[in-house]
């Protein structure tokens, strides 16, 4: 898994605390010292250490709420016991993968064809590269996939869309700028049924500077394209972007008022230190996280394993 946040953020305090072996600093690395030395010290999980790593926690965007949680499961029977660093990071590591385990879930995949992916998030959380990962995925797995443009206002955006398309042997249906997205949406389940196509992924607008606008929009693309199909969309995939921290949050509460969402890609931490909102996310809202983006090529489309990212929050060995 090539997600390693780099928590670079939070307090060097390895100046007072004596150094452990550490591979990677991770977040008990900052407390405990990160130079290497065969020197294990064992510190007591007191109150001044749980603040300490409650406030790392923190400092990775977990959240207050959730940076309590772990701590004060972290401290239950073991209070005032002594701790490695490899210890105590297992043990955090344990209790992030206790949060993330039940919402790690894979998309599913229905009998009904076509099974129609409406796509929902901010311009610029990298909808548009997760639809052409994902196009990619199912097509490698044998299914026939058809995307349409949907943000029809944003021509960089349906340009970026074909392109990823062509990437991934993908026709893309598209509209003239500021055609109806509802209309595309509709052509789209036409062509997508005389295809015989297996899927159907539709790009959507994601401009939050008029809530209203959007949520009207949304809702008319769901109405016009359950006239064909009143069961769809089948899966809303919100797409949020990790170096964006705790305003993942509020993304996520806007846009479960506009569409029903049913489950959440993360994209961007590879390039973050703010990881721990995913732990914050699943803590507060259950909703399953269905793949994580860890790069930008086309295969950078991982699904989402809560050991893995846990470890790599963590800085835990496996």
């Amino acid at each position: 898994m090539a997600f390693s946040p780099d928590l670079t953020v939070a307090p060097d305090l390895s100046e007072t605390v004596p150094p452990v072996a550490v591979a990677k600093p991770g977040f008990l690395g900052r407390i405990l010292g990160r130079r290497e030395t065969k020197t294990v010290v064992r510190r007591a999980l007191d109150d001044d250490m749980l603040e300490q790593i409650e406030e790392l926690l923190i400092t990775s965007d977990m959240g207050v709420d959730t940076a309590m949680r772990v701590t004060a499961n972290m401290a239950e029977g073991r209070f005032g016991k002594s701790f490695s660093t490899a210890e105590l990071k297992a043990l955090m590591s344990d209790e992030v993968t206790r949060i993330m385990e039940p919402v790690a879930k894979p998309m599913p995949l229905f009998p009904k064809r076509p099974q129609v992916v409406l796509v929902v998030g901010v311009n610029g959380s990298g909808k548009t590269t997760t639809i052409g990962k994902l196009a990619s995925q199912f097509r490698a797995a044998g299914k026939s996939v058809v995307i349409a443009a949907g943000d029809t206002f944003r021509a960089a955006a349906v340009e970026q869309l074909q392109v990823w398309g062509d990437r991934a042997g993908v026709p893309v249906m598209a509209a003239p700028e500021g055609s109806d997205p509802a209309s595309l949406a509709f052509d789209a389940m036409e062509r997508a049924e005389a295809d015989g196509a297996d899927l159907l992924m539709i790009d959507t607008a994601g401009r939050l500077q008029n809530r209203q606008d959007l949520m009207e929009e949304l809702a008319k693309i769901v109405r016009v394209i359950r006239k064909k199909d009143e069961t769809a969309p089948h899966n809303t995939l919100l797409v949020l972007d990790a170096t964006t921290g705790q305003n993942a949050l509020s993304q996520v509460e806007i846009f479960q008022k506009v569409s029903d969402v049913s489950g959440l890609v993360m994209t961007k931490l590879d390039g973050t230190a703010k990881g721990g909102v995913l732990v914050a996310l699943a803590d507060k809202f259950g909703l399953p996280i269905h793949a994580i983006g860890v790069g930008e090529q086309i295969d950078d489309l991982a699904p989402f394993d809560p050991k893995d990212f846990a470890m790599a929050l963590t800085g835990a060995e496996g």
